[in-house]
C-alpha cells in the first residue's frame, strides 16, 4: 500500500470518528438546543439561554445595550416590553441568532378556594327519551321528531326557551289545539327546525313530548387565579360536561359561590376520590360565569377574594419555562381553609398553541396523601406554583394511580379568561 493511500485512509477514519463524536459533545448538543425564539416577561431574569463555552460570546441588540457589545445573557434584565435579538459569535463571527420577545409583565393572584358552581344552560338540554302512555306508545314523540340526546332546544313556536318551565305551557297549548310544535334545535355547531307533536298521556291526562330535559347544572371545584385589576378569574382547568350526555354545557349564565368542604372520600386504584362540600347559590355569591371552555370556567369576581397564603400578585410562567421538579399546589381539604401541599412536576410539554394536559404532576405531600389518597374530584383548578410563579392548574386524575394526574398551563387559562398576555406595548410617537 502506497504512503499516500495510508494517509488517505487514516484521514478518513479520523474524519468518521469526528463526525460520530462531535454531535455528542456538550457544546454541539447545546447549540442544537438553542431555540430560534425566546419569549419572556419584562423584569424577569436570569434569561435562560444555553451556554456554548467560554470561547463563544453572546451579544445583544437592545436599547439597554449598544449593538455588538458583549453581555452576559444569563443575568441580563429586560426592563421594557418589545423585540430584540441575541447573537452567538466566535472570534467576532456570528454563528447563531435568537429572536427575543419581551412581554409586558403579567401577574395574577392564585386561588385555591373551594367554590360551588351553578350553570344555566343556553336553551334546555335534552338528556333522554321516554315513552308517552298514549294510543300508540311505541316511540317517544321527541324521538319521532328526530331530536337526539345532547341536542339543545333553543325556541318553540318562535319563543325563546331559557328554562324548563317555559316548555310546559307551549306543549299544553299545542296539544289542545292539535297543532305540532315548531322546534328550533341546536346540535353541535348546526341549528335546524323540526315539528314535534305532543301526545296526551292517558294516565296523567297531560300532553307530553317524550323528552327528559335539563336547564342547569351544579358542582364544586377550585379557584385557580384572578387578575387583580380586572377581577377576571379562571377556575377548574377543564370543561364542565353534562353528566348524562357527556357533552360540554353551553351556558346562558352562571354563578360561583363560596363552598365548604365537609368530608373527603379517598381515592384508590380504579376509583377516583371526591370532595364532599356544601354551598348555597342564593348566598355567598362571589362572581359570575361567562365561559365554559376546555380550559375551565371563566368570568368576573364581584370583589377580590383571599386565600390567606398568597394574596399578593405573582408572576406567571409560560409553558416552556415550567421545569420538572418540586412545586406546590393550593387547595382545601377541610372547611374553607386553603393549604399548601408539595407536588412534583413529572413532565411538562412546551406548547406553542392552546392544548390541555400539558403537565403530569404527582402528589408527594404525606398530609394530602393521607387525607385524600391523591388527586380527587373537586380538586380540579387547584393552582400549581413553582419557583415563585403560577404555572398552571390541576385538572384530571389518573384512574389507575390517584397520586398522579394532569395539569394545564396557566397561559391557556389566561387566554380564555380574556387576559391578553401577548399584547405588545404601543410605541409612543416621537
Amino acid at each position: 500500500m502506497k504512503h499516500k493511500d495510508k494517509i488517505r485512509i487514516i484521514s478518513g477514519v479520523l474524519l468518521l470518528l469526528a463526525l460520530l463524536i462531535v454531535p455528542f459533545t456538550p457544546p454541539i448538543q447545546n447549540y442544537f438546543a438553542i431555540p430560534n425564539k425566546i419569549i419572556t416577561f419584562q423584569n424577569q431574569f436570569p434569561l435562560e439561554v444555553p451556554s456554548l463555552g467560554k470561547a463563544v460570546q453572546v451579544h445583544a441588540s437592545v436599547d439597554d445595550y449598544p449593538e455588538g457589545e458583549a453581555i452576559n445573557a444569563s443575568t441580563m434584565p429586560f426592563n421594557e416590553p418589545g423585540d430584540s435579538q441575541l447573537f452567538y459569535s466566535v472570534a467576532g463571527l456570528p454563528i447563531k441568532k435568537v429572536d427575543v420577545s419581551v412581554l409586558k409583565d403579567v401577574k395574577v393572584i392564585p386561588g385555591g378556594q373551594s367554590i360551588g358552581v351553578q350553570l344555566q344552560t343556553l336553551g334546555v338540554l335534552v338528556v333522554g327519551h321516554h315513552l308517552v302512555n298514549g294510543d300508540n306508545a311505541t316511540k317517544s314523540p321527541g324521538e319521532e321528531a328526530e331530536i337526539k340526546v345532547g341536542d339543545v332546544i333553543m325556541e318553540i313556536n318562535g319563543q325563546k326557551i331559557e328554562e324548563m318551565r317555559d316548555v310546559k305551557p307551549l306543549v299544553e297549548e299545542s296539544g289542545k289545539k292539535s297543532k305540532p310544535l315548531n322546534v328550533k334545535v341546536k346540535r353541535g355547531k348546526e341549528t335546524f327546525t323540526t315539528e314535534l307533536t305532543p301526545v296526551l298521556d292517558k294516565k296523567e291526562n297531560e300532553y307530553r313530548i317524550g323528552l327528559y330535559i335539563r336547564d342547569s347544572a351544579a358542582g364544586i371545584g377550585t379557584m385557580t387565579f384572578f387578575e387583580p385589576k380586572s377581577k377576571k378569574y379562571g377556575a377548574l382547568g377543564h370543561v364542565i360536561s353534562d353528566m348524562d350526555t357527556k357533552k360540554p354545557i353551553e351556558i346562558h349564565e352562571g354563578t360561583i359561590v363560596k363552598s365548604t368542604v365537609t368530608s373527603i372520600q379517598k381515592g384508590n386504584n380504579g376509583t377516583p376520590g371526591e370532595k364532599q362540600a356544601k354551598f348555597s347559590i342564593k348566598e355567598n355569591k362571589i362572581g359570575t360565569i361567562t365561559k365554559n371552555s376546555p380550559f375551565g370556567i371563566f368570568g368576573e369576581l364581584d370583589n377580590s377574594i383571599s386565600n390567606g397564603k398568597y394574596d399578593k400578585p405573582m408572576p406567571i410562567a409560560l409553558s416552556h419555562e415550567v421545569k420538572e421538579g418540586p412545586a406546590k399546589i393550593l387547595t382545601v381539604i377541610d372547611g374553607e381553609k386553603v393549604e399548601e401541599f408539595d407536588v412534583e412536576v413529572v413532565s411538562s410539554v412546551p406548547q406553542k398553541s392552546p392544548a390541555t394536559k400539558g403537565m403530569v404532576i404527582q402528589i408527594t405531600d404525606s398530609k394530602l396523601l393521607e387525607a385524600t389518597g391523591g388527586i380527587v374530584q373537586g380538586m380540579s383548578g387547584s393552582p400549581i406554583i413553582q419557583n415563585g410563579k403560577v404555572i398552571g392548574a390541576v385538572t384530571h386524575v389518573f384512574v389507575n394511580d390517584p397520586t398522579s394526574g394532569y395539569g394545564v398551563h396557566i397561559e391557556w387559562m389566561l387566554q380564555d379568561a380574556g387576559v391578553d398576555i401577548y399584547k405588545k406595548e404601543e410605541k409612543k410617537a416621537s
